[in-house]
């Protein structure tokens, strides 16, 4: 497995082992000991499916209060992932990374909670399964408007397929109370304990 660390802190690209043969694949998409040592933190304690066609976009997604980290997969088809910088007062606020994740390349991306996180569906149809660090919330959902001008993403569609409630997001700039505090962490002086 390479773990390899992308503009955004903490956001990481897993290219796991894949093997073959002439009966097809085999891979671990998830092994919490491996995944652990190489930074992502889990537990996760839910896993969801979403089946997309072309042009699809869902995003920009995220909770509050229940700030989910999320491991994304592509099972089935292509698509463009993304994950965006909304804690306020991160050095990379309002900073996104994307990558394509599919079905042939088996690449996850890893986003820890504070992010938002969106994609798109570039192939037929595709299917995406992602693993959650905390359960779903209602009331906690959030979201960021797909294509606010100040992010800036080059999403792969002109004129993408939406829900309703993904159309009438706001700007970043319009959600300064409903967004995730920076917390930089703490570096350990010697001989000291940090508080829990």
């Amino acid at each position: 497995m390479k773990i390899t660390a992308t503009t955004l802190p903490g956001v990481l690209l897993i290219e796991p082992d894949v093997f073959t043969d002439k009966r097809g694949q085999f891979l671990e998409i998830h092994h919490a000991q491996r995944y652990k040592k190489g930074g992502i933190p889990g537990p996760f304690v839910q896993d969801n499916l979403s089946h997309s066609i072309r042009g699809v976009l869902r995003g920009l997604h995220y909770q509050l209060h229940h700030a989910q980290g999320k491991l994304v997969l592509a099972l089935t088809g292509r698509i463009f992932d993304v994950a965006v910088d909304i804690r306020k007062g991160s050095p990379t606020f309002g900073r996104w990374v994307g990558v394509e994740l599919s079905g042939e390349n088996r690449r996850q991306l890893y986003i820890p909670p504070g992010f938002a996180h969106g994609f798109c569906v570039v192939s037929e149809t595709a299917d995406v399964l992602y693993k959650c660090t905390d359960l779903y919330s209602t009331n906690d959902e959030r979201g960021i408007i797909w294509n606010d001008p100040t992010v800036a993403i080059p999403w792969p569609v002109t004129h993408p397929v939406l829900s309703n409630k993904d159309e009438a997001y706001p700007r970043l700039a319009e959600m300064d109370g409903e967004l995730p505090v920076y917390r930089p962490l703490r570096k350990r002086r010697a001989g000291s304990r940090q508080a829990r």
